[in-house]
């Protein structure tokens, strides 16, 4: 399994990989039970993969105390299995046909399989967090708390006092941020790591997961192939709004208003499609998306700087590089 970080100290590698192997393991064994279409409905995006990127980081944070404490790996699932229930359930709000390149739960089993799914999958994460303590189980809850309301604020559209910008990076700070930075604290704390150190991992984590996001909505519009594993204008399609579009569609600027009209809905038409991101890639909205990406980067940097040196911050640093690298 790569691990998705560049330079990584051989030795830490190495550790990574065999407690990731353990995760990937408690991960599929633990989905199992006496019902073969729930065991099939729910290990159908486990064994779709993915980057791992949430139980990955809760090794990480445990790597700045004693990695190999009791409870970090069964936490890393808990995150994990946390963040695929979410994914059953925004594909249904999303209608969405695919998930990880294949097909996902609702368009083959119908919403209220995949609806339960996701909930068969909150239920097994609380099953693991009953054995790792009710400060586990609080900072779940606080966490899941996030998520929820993350989805009704993108749901709603807008809130009040904020533009639109402002209002996005809110959502993507409750919907990706707040669950990052919870899978990372799982492991400080677990791994006895102390206090300080394990807020400025949390505040990395954050601020990482904004940055995934973003460098996302950059990618969405900036790459001209789908090696990324994105293919261009997936958000144009669906008529998502991104760190991109969203700063066209609140622009005043008479020039702007052709395609304000056209991001104001999904797009259908390919050649429509094509011509939009043609305009998108020279458009300033691009370059000042990089430029918000660059500054979130900066400040994830930021945190983790008064952390010991070693491999561990190397590898949190080298991640957050790899993230902003695959926008260029």
């Amino acid at each position: 399994m790569s691990l998705g970080i560049p330079d990584l100290d051989p030795a830490l590698e190495s550790k990574l990989a065999a407690d990731m192997a353990r995760v990937e393991s408690l991960l599929r064994t633990h989905i199992e039970g006496d019902y073969p279409l729930v065991i099939e409905t729910s290990r159908h995006l486990v064994q779709a993969g993915g980057k791992r990127l949430r139980p990955l980081l809760t090794l990480l944070g445990a790597q700045f105390g004693d990695p190999a404490a009791d409870g970090i790996i069964e936490a890393a699932v808990v995150c994990e299995l946390t963040h695929l229930a979410t994914l059953y359930h925004d594909d249904v709000m999303d209608e969405a046909p695919l998930r990880r390149g294949v097909e996902s739960a609702n368009n083959r089993w119908g919403n209220t399989v995949a609806i339960l799914t996701g909930d068969y999958l909150f239920a097994k994460a609380s099953q693991l967090l009953a054995d790792l303590g009710p400060k586990a189980v609080r900072l779940q809850a606080t966490t899941f708390e996030r998520l929820v309301i993350g989805q009704i604020t993108e749901t709603q559209g807008s809130t009040e006092g904020l533009s639109m910008l402002d209002h996005y990076l809110r959502v993507v700070a409750d919907k990706t941020g707040s669950l990052i930075a919870t899978s990372i604290r799982f492991g400080a704390i677990f791994g006895g790591v102390d206090r300080e150190t394990i807020e400025r991992l949390a505040a990395y984590g954050e601020i990482i997961g904004t940055v995934f996001q973003l460098a996302d909505d950059v990618i969405d519009i900036a790459s001209e192939t789908d090696e990324s594993g994105k293919t261009p204008g997936t958000d144009l399609r669906e008529g998502v709004p991104t760190l991109v579009t969203l700063q066209i569609i609140g622009s005043e600027d008479p020039q702007d208003g052709q395609l304000r009209a056209i991001l104001s809905a999904p797009i259908t038409d390919e050649a429509v499609v094509a011509s939009t991101l043609a305009a998108l890639r020279v458009h300033p909205a691009l370059d000042n998306a990089r430029k918000i990406l660059f500054e979130y980067a900066d400040r994830a940097r930021a945190e983790i700087a008064p952390l010991p040196a070693g491999s561990a911050k190397d590898a949190l640093t080298n991640l957050c590089d790899a993230i902003v690298t695959r926008t260029a």
